[in-house]
């Protein structure tokens, strides 16, 4: 490998970032430290492996890889290992027939020629790579770059199965153009069906796909998808990397999955988790050579101690190769459109974010506690992607608020384009929580709303996937409890209970859409406040599917008061498309009233006025204003189609005044505001 500079080496527009930002200038030798890092690791890729193009192909040589002339390619990488043999179904799993080649660094190759002109390994049988331990001991494990693993109802473990189909899905549809704006539909395939069963891509190819497109949502996220041996983990004990999970269906199945997206103009992003992989050895990489290192940090530093999983060791070569490769591999075989990295925050620091607050102080995202080969991998990930797939979207799910995650990696920073707004769903727990509705403070709910790094991307969203899952609260039950599941009928009177839930439930969502961000998120089901937790089966629920599921069905009856919530998601996305204020500069906030309760701002050439106050309604309300003319109104939570009073009349023009007010050179007058 060839040596690489020791000099710190200056990003080359790091002035930049500092210019924008100088309370970064203490930090400048960080910058240089973690750039000069990333550089070299980039450098050696170059000399060593032939360039990073060559580099991030090796799932197309690692593994076990069909030939042209019909031959076998077998690779892998395990440096604790004495022996490496192949074993399975095309040799009767003798485990000394077929031996690898030992070669440098830790690496093992065999061939196996063709037989009568076809593949020495069928498609569908099973196999196992044979490692011979330091100890002796024969370890059958399934390998790292394993592209297709299930498991039978009988057994805990999963098999490998060799994937190699005589004919494989061909993708029909291109992606997407890359979009200014993401309105994100989180996901989980396995729960999408009102049924007590894991769902099938085939199911949300056709049942629930379309149901995302006609709610306006421009973007779908993937959860669970790369096989986890533990259902329950939600997808984030991730036991083979390469392998699309089995129990929705086939990698085929997959691909379609997303083609018929692309097909709706709908980008596909995958929830990839590199932070952190499953203890498990039979089916899993731990102690994949009979070590407890190979792709993880030894003792106590390869181990999580909240998660109990094994962690990465991100400056080894070896594990540089895989993860990068895994990200190419998800991309070009699958047409994926970009990943939400997960547990990032886990990544970057050395504590892993356990028992660490952030305040802000910047000394906390710089110093020793930062995992730099952590840092240096994300940003190697991102440059990648960026150099090879421009097109695709990377985000980050950090909560630390580590600064310059969410800038180009020329400028010193991570280069992610977007970072989850962590802090604003904690925030609306917090308030329907603690706080009477006459408490509500309107400055605070506007500063954590707008609280965001300069020229950082954000995602905005009032609550993810965490907050739907048992033990936690989404905000239709923090706000309805155990009503919703006794007057969400129309039949039944309009209680004071449901009337409060179901129309904070539509302004929270609103203000969090319009104000929080340059994209927005929601997790399925919540967009019509589904009325139960998410709980995957597990002993101590008997295994049962009952709430691992999304009754999409409540919206489609007449006579539950679903519909209501569901509509307004739809419209408040669809107005977005038509004006969208989330790829706009950021709003002007004119107002944030304490004791009316009323907040308004300017976002995209459109008025947001919200009353949060629990009683009081309002008539002749000026709002101040930039831009003069004649308004209407396009979006009304209070109107009778979601569930409103329908104190407004929605054909009244509302005509500008040249009359300053809050700052703004005109107003309108609001006549019925409510």
């Amino acid at each position: 490998m060839a040596a690489a500079s020791t000099e710190p080496l200056q990003p080359p527009r790091l002035q930049q970032l500092l210019e924008r930002d100088p309370y970064l200038a203490p930090f400048r030798t960080d910058f240089q430290r973690r750039y000069s890092l990333f550089y070299n690791h980039l450098k050696n890729i170059e000399e060593s492996e032939g360039g990073l193009d060559k580099f991030t192909k090796s799932y197309k040589t690692f593994g076990v890889n069909q030939l042209a002339d019909g031959g076998i390619y077998c690779k892998e990488w395990a440096p604790g290992a004495e022996a490496v043999f192949l074993a399975g179904d095309f040799n009767g799993w003798n485990p000394f027939s077929h031996p690898y080649k030992k070669l440098e660094y830790g690496k093992w190759e065999l061939f196996i020629p063709p037989k009568d002109g076809c593949s020495p390994v069928p498609h569908g049988s099973k196999l196992k790579v044979v490692i011979r331990a330091q100890n002796g001991a024969l370890l059958y494990r399934i390998s790292p770059w394993a592209r297709y693993v299930v498991r039978d109802e009988d057994k805990v473990n999963y098999d490998w199965v060799h994937w190699n189909p005589p004919q494989s899905y061909i993708h029909k549809n291109p992606s997407p153009k890359r979009l200014k704006s993401l309105r994100i539909y989180e996901s989980h395939v396995g729960i999408a069906s009102p049924e007590g069963k894991v769902a099938s891509y085939k199911n949300f190819t056709y049942n629930v796909l379309p149901r995302i497109k006609d709610l306006g949502y421009n973007c779908v996220q993937l959860m669970a998808i790369m096989e986890h041996a533990y259902y329950a983990s939600f997808g984030y004990q991730v036991t083979s990397f390469f392998a699309a999970s089995s129990r929705y269906g086939t990698p085929d199945d997959l691909k379609e999955m997303i083609d018929v997206a692309h097909s709706m103009g709908i980008t596909v992003l995958l929830d990839v988790v590199h932070s952190h992989a499953s203890k498990n050895s039979e089916d899993g990489l731990n102690q994949f050579d009979g070590t407890d290192s190979c792709f993880f940090h030894s003792g106590y530093r390869g181990n999580h101690q909240l998660w109990d999983s094994r962690l990465f060791d991100y400056a080894n070569w070896e594990v540089l190769r895989f993860l990068l490769s895994n990200l190419r591999m998800w991309i070009e075989d699958y047409r994926f459109d970009g990943f939400r990295f997960d547990g990032v925050t886990s990544m970057l620091y050395h504590h892993h974010g356990i028992g660490t607050g952030f305040s802000g102080d910047y000394n906390e995202y710089f110093g020793l506690h930062v995992d730099e080969d952590a840092l240096c991998y994300l940003m190697l990930a991102n440059h990648m992607i960026n150099s090879l797939h421009p097109e695709c979207i990377t985000i980050a799910e950090d909560v630390s608020g580590m600064p310059a995650l969410c800038r180009p990696v020329a400028e010193g920073g991570g280069g992610f384009d977007y970072r989850l707004a962590m802090a604003i769903p904690d925030k609306w727990i917090q308030i329907i929580k603690e706080l009477k509705d006459e408490d509500w403070n309107m400055g605070n709910i506007v500063h954590t709303l707008t609280n965001r790094r300069y020229e950082e991307k954000y995602i905005a969203y009032a609550e993810s996937h965490d907050q739907a899952l048992v033990g936690d609260k989404t905000l239709a039950f923090r706000l309805m409890d155990a009503e919703m599941y006794t007057n969400m009928s129309v039949l039944m009177p309009l209680t004071p209970v449901i009337d409060r839930g179901i129309q904070l439930h539509k302004m929270i969502r609103l203000i969090t859409h319009a104000l929080g961000g340059e994209s927005y998120l929601n997790f399925m089901g919540n967009e019509f406040g589904h009325p139960e937790w998410l709980d995957f089966p597990r002993i101590g629920n008997n295994e049962s599917y009952h709430y691992a599921r999304r009754q999409f069905n409540l919206t489609e009856d007449d006579l539950l008061r679903y519909k209501f919530l569901n509509a307004f998601d739809r419209d408040m996305n669809k107005l977005e498309e038509r004006f969208g204020w989330l790829a706009s500069p950021q709003a002007y906030v004119s107002e944030k009233h304490e004791s009316n309760k009323v907040i308004a701002f300017e976002r995209a050439g459109l008025i947001f006025i919200f009353n949060f106050h629990p009683y009081q309604s309002y008539v002749d309300y000026r709002v101040g204003i930039e831009t003069p003319g004649k308004y209407k109104i396009l979006l009304d939570s209070d109107a009778g189609e979601y569930g409103g009073h329908q104190r407004l009349d929605h054909n009244t023009e509302y005509f500008s005044e040249e009359y300053p007010h809050n700052y703004r050179p005109n107003s309108i007058m609001l006549s019925g505001y409510s």
